[in-house]
C-alpha cells in the first residue's frame, strides 16, 4: 500500500512538473502585414498549435520585418535564431536551390487549379525534400496570389515597360522577366518598397493585390495593371534540428495544425486578393488597367524569353514536369 502511495505521488509529481515546464517557443518571423493572407495564416497556425498542444508550445509571430528583413531571415532560420518562416519561393534561388525559381516563371500558371497540381502534387513534394540539404524542412506551400504590375505610367503594351525601373525580389528569373520587356529590374527588400516608390527611386513593382493594398503602395502608384502574369507563394519552413528534436506527440500536433492552417491560407488568399483589388479601385488613388486577351498574349510571348534563358539554371527536368502538370506551352 505504501509503495502504491509512493508511485501515485511520483506520477503526480511528473504531471505537475510537465504542467510547470516552460513551453516550447516557436518564433515565426515574416515580412508582410498581419492582415495579408500569410499574416492571417501565421496567426491561425499559432492559435491551432497552442490549442492542440494544450499550451506546451507557444508560437510568437513577428510580422512586418519586426525581427528580420528579406535577406536576413533565411540565415536566422538556419542558425536557429528563429524556428519558423514562410519566405516567398523566390528566396530559395540565392540559397542554392535554383529549382524553386520555376515558380517565378511568368505565365506558368493560369489559375489556382493549375498551381495546386504542382504545389499539392509530386513535383512540389520533391522540391520541399531538397530543403533538407540546407538544414531546413518544408512543411507546406501557402498561396498568396497572382501578381499585378503597378507604376506611374500605364503598363498596357510591352513597349510601355521600356526604361521603367521595376522593383523585384532577388530572383534571376524575375530579373529576366523584366528585361524581356525592356524594364530595368531593381532588387530591393520588401520593407523598403513603399518609400522607394514614393521618392521615385523605382518607378513601379509587381505584387499580389493584398500586398499592394496592405502596404499602401497604391497610394504612390498612379496605375495598376490587372495582369496576373506571375505567381507569388510561400513555403513554410522550420529549422531541421529544432523540428527533429521535438517530442513525437508535439510534432504530430504541429503537423495537424499546419495542415489546417494551409487550407485556411489558400482559401483566404484568393478572397483577400479579390477584395484588395476592389479596395484599390474604390480608393480612386490608382487607376486599374485591364488587359485584353491579345495584350496578355503579347506580354506572354515577350516574357517567354525568361523561360528559355533560365531553363538550364532552374533545371530542364523540373520545368518540363511543371509544364506537363499545368499544360503550359512555350511560344
Amino acid at each position: 500500500m505504501k509503495l502504491k502511495t509512493l508511485l501515485t505521488a511520483a506520477t503526480m509529481l511528473v504531471f505537475a512538473s510537465n504542467a510547470l515546464a516552460a513551453p516550447i517557443v516557436i518564433k515565426f518571423s515574416h515580412v508582410v502585414a498581419v492582415n495579408t493572407p500569410k499574416g492571417q495564416a501565421a496567426d491561425y497556425f499559432k492559435k491551432l498549435a497552442e490549442e492542440r498542444t494544450k499550451g506546451a508550445v507557444k508560437v510568437e509571430v513577428y510580422p512586418n520585418s519586426q525581427l528580420y528583413k528579406d535577406k536576413e531571415e533565411m540565415e536566422a532560420l538556419q542558425m536557429g535564431s528563429v524556428q519558423m518562416l514562410a519566405p516567398s519561393l523566390a528566396k530559395f534561388g540565392p540559397l542554392g536551390l535554383k529549382e524553386f525559381e520555376v515558380f517565378d516563371l511568368p505565365f506558368i500558371f493560369d489559375d489556382y487549379a493549375e498551381l495546386h497540381k504542382v504545389t499539392q502534387g509530386p513535383v512540389g513534394a520533391k522540391l520541399l525534400k531538397k530543403l533538407e540539404t540546407k538544414g531546413l524542412i518544408g512543411l507546406a506551400y501557402w498561396d498568396n496570389g497572382f501578381k499585378v504590375m503597378s507604376a506611374n505610367k500605364q503598363l498596357k503594351n510591352v513597349e510601355d515597360f521600356k526604361g521603367q525601373k521595376m522593383r523585384i525580389q532577388s530572383s534571376k528569373v524575375l530579373d529576366a522577366q523584366m528585361r524581356s520587356v525592356g524594364a530595368i529590374p531593381q532588387v530591393m527588400a520588401f520593407s523598403e518598397v513603399y518609400q522607394a516608390l514614393q521618392t521615385g527611386v523605382v518607378d513601379g513593382t509587381e505584387n499580389p493585390p493584398s500586398n499592394l493594398y496592405t502596404q499602401k503602395m497604391h497610394e504612390v502608384q498612379k496605375y495598376v495593371t490587372d495582369s496576373k502574369h506571375g505567381y507569388l507563394g510561400y513555403a513554410v519552413l522550420v529549422n531541421k534540428k529544432f523540428w527533429e528534436g521535438l517530442p513525437k506527440d508535439i510534432r504530430a500536433a504541429l503537423e495537424s495544425s499546419m495542415k489546417d492552417a494551409t487550407k485556411f491560407a489558400n482559401d483566404v488568399a484568393k478572397k483577400d486578393n479579390d477584395e484588395a483589388m476592389a479596395a484599390v479601385k474604390k480608393s480612386g488613388k490608382s487607376q486599374i488597367i485591364p488587359l485584353t486577351p491579345q495584350e496578355r498574349a503579347a506580354w506572354k510571348k515577350a516574357m517567354d524569353k525568361a523561360h528559355k534563358d533560365n531553363m538550364g539554371r532552374i533545371g530542364a527536368d523540373i520545368v518540363k514536369e511543371v509544364y506537363s502538370a499545368t499544360g503550359y506551352k512555350p511560344e
